[in-house]
């Protein structure tokens, strides 16, 4: 890490990236809490996601992203800016890192076409308004962290987790902004520093753990993002993970595009009571044969449907916190 100095960027480069008929910049941004946690950054006011990624040549840098449509041109427009001079091999890696973050090589048409199918609940909206593409960190490791952090608690205690891993344990980039920490860093802080410092409590013990087993090379992340591998085999994984459970397991999942779980929460349950119950309480098994007509879809069904008050047309209306799963996992 920096001793303190703010770097300034150094070098500058732009890129642009087509983006598949139905993306929907906004629905994508703001399809989760992500966009909410550090790194990220989101300035709505000119519609631009930003965070320090780390490329093999320039290190930390910072990733300006926005959408453009202009002559029938649909795409995202990256600006970078670094400390250190932007190589090929930079620009080809910040490329593959937005690529993965906004699900831009994902195909959701199979989705879409089932959504037209089912008549309850109806989704028939979901391919004209883009929706389905789950926002997800550069790396697997960043996106099962995060998702630790939203265990038994409130989103605001996971913000106040999150921001201070990167506040404590990241790289400087350009301006001050900093990386996620890698796994090697995390696994050298005491359990005490995720108790103290980052307010982690009883999962100060599983941070630690996930970023030892991580480091000594006992679990592979990356493989994780294989399609070639079956889902239960990388659920099996996930689940020998210290802290993370059914609800940790089933959302990671949805990251990969694997949308077998519900990844059913506290505040999943109450949305879905609201919805289609009077608010009275619902149990599980409710919700999964609510949705079991989507199949090997219903955890996109189900976070499709219940997130539907989130927008109005393609225009977000995400108020706060509040509104983003998490509390009492």
């Amino acid at each position: 890490m920096s001793s303190g100095t703010i770097n300034k960027p150094a070098a500058r480069r732009a890129l642009t990236l087509p983006v598949p008929p139905t993306f929907q910049f906004l629905r994508t941004v703001q399809s989760h809490g992500w966009f909410d946690l550090p790194p990220f950054l989101w300035d709505a006011r000119h519609a631009c996601l930003s965070r320090v990624v780390t490329l093999p040549a320039a290190g930390p840098t910072v990733a300006s992203v926005t959408f453009i449509e202009k002559d029938g041109v649909r795409a995202l427009s990256v600006r970078l800016a670094a400390s250190r001079a932007l190589t090929r091999a930079d620009t080809v890696g910040a490329s593959r890192i937005v690529a993965r973050m906004f699900r831009l090589d994902e195909d959701l048409d199979s989705f879409y076409r089932l959504a037209t199918e089912v008549e309850r609940p109806d989704l028939g909206w979901t391919a004209q308004r883009g929706a389905g593409r789950l926002l997800r960190a550069p790396d697997v490791f960043e996106d099962l962290v995060k998702m630790i952090c939203t265990t038994n608690c409130t989103w605001a205690l996971t913000r106040v987790m999150v921001t201070a891993l990167v506040e404590k344990l990241g790289d400087e980039g350009p301006g001050g902004a900093r990386t996620f920490p890698g796994a090697k860093i995390m696994s050298d802080r005491t359990e005490r520093f995720y108790r103290e410092t980052v307010r982690a409590g009883y999962r100060g013990a599983f941070l630690r753990s996930l970023a030892r087993r991580v480091s000594r090379g006992d679990l592979d992340l990356a493989s994780w993002d294989d399609p070639r591998r079956p889902t239960t085999e990388i659920r099996e994984e996930i689940l020998s993970v210290n802290g993370a459970g059914r609800y940790v397991a089933d959302n990671m999942l949805k990251l990969l595009g694997r949308y077998d779980g519900l990844g059913i929460d506290s505040w999943c349950r109450r949305r879905f009571a609201e919805m289609y119950h009077k608010g009275r309480q619902v149990s599980d098994r409710r919700l999964e044969r609510f949705y079991e007509p989507f199949g090997n879809w219903r955890g996109l069904a189900l976070w499709c449907d219940i997130t539907s008050n989130w927008f109005d047309g393609d225009k977000p209306l995400v108020g706060g916190p509040d509104k983003f799963p998490g509390a009492a996992s």
